[in-house]
């Protein structure tokens, strides 16, 4: 919703944001009692991976949004859940149990049932491909962060990613939009700074399989948001399909103790 109503092309509105939540985090691992959350020099190449699987996964979900539909965007980047059922037991060495299954499996019906079905249209490939390209750097960002979560602090984590992100993108860079520097603001204090620090650290008590199913919980979020802010009201596929996956949420929170 920001995206869209900012008008800054995408790569400057993560560029900015990342440059906000950089001085933000910088001041607070500078204080006293955060300098010890600073990692040694030799585990810096972890938090530098993960995030330029990051920047992979932001840009091609937002070109899937450009060139196919929203349905088929959010689709195909919702084969993250089903990636990491796979790749957990590989390299975590989780166990895959009948409920993250079932879990999964009415998630991925609730999803369908909120796009009203998945649609292919001819030209829209490019945006399929870059759909599912970033469902599999979203796995691979679940996979890394729950590995890397164990031995860096979730506060320095998140301040490595974002410097990569900034790397990454200031060569392309030719322009300060002014006129989006609140954004940028809110951008960087909330998705670059709180919710990827609450996701770490939450990953480092909660399994993949369970963080990757609880995300089916983002397009529920963005209905009520829409109804809030844009006076978009769902229809009952919505309805159903965001029943489906709040119970599929609550099978995922009680399957262990």
């Amino acid at each position: 919703m920001i995206v869209r109503l900012s008008g800054v092309p995408v790569h400057l509105l993560i560029f900015y944001s990342s440059v906000v939540a950089l001085v933000l985090q910088a001041a607070i691992l500078s204080m006293k009692d955060f300098r010890q959350e600073i990692p040694p020099r030799k585990m810096l190449k972890y938090p530098v991976f993960l995030g330029l699987v990051g920047l992979v996964n932001t840009f091609s979900y937002y070109y899937a949004f450009q060139n196919t539909t929203i349905a088929n965007a959010v689709l195909t980047h919702y084969t993250a859940p089903v990636i990491v059922a796979f790749m957990a037991p590989l390299f975590l060495r989780e166990a895959v149990t009948k409920r993250i299954i079932g879990a999964i499996a009415i998630s991925s019906a609730g999803l369908w049932l909120m796009l009203n079905g998945f649609s292919l249209r001819d030209g829209h490939a490019a945006g399929l491909l870059a759909g599912l390209v970033s469902g599999f750097a979203y796995a691979v960002v679940i996979i890394l962060a729950r590995v890397y979560t164990q031995g860096i602090s979730p506060l320095a984590l998140t301040f490595m990613a974002n410097a990569v992100v900034a790397v990454a993108l200031a060569p392309f860079v030719r322009e300060v939009p002014f006129h989006a520097f609140g954004v940028f603001v809110l951008m960087g204090v909330v998705q670059s700074t709180m919710a990827p620090f609450l996701y770490y650290k939450g990953l480092r008590y909660v399994t993949a399989n369970r963080a990757a199913v609880l995300g089916y919980l983002e397009p529920v979020s963005a209905i009520i948001f829409s109804m809030i802010f844009l006076n978009e009201l769902p229809g009952m596929h919505s309805v159903a399909g965001g029943m489906l996956i709040i119970f599929s949420g609550y099978l995922t929170l009680t399957g262990e103790r």
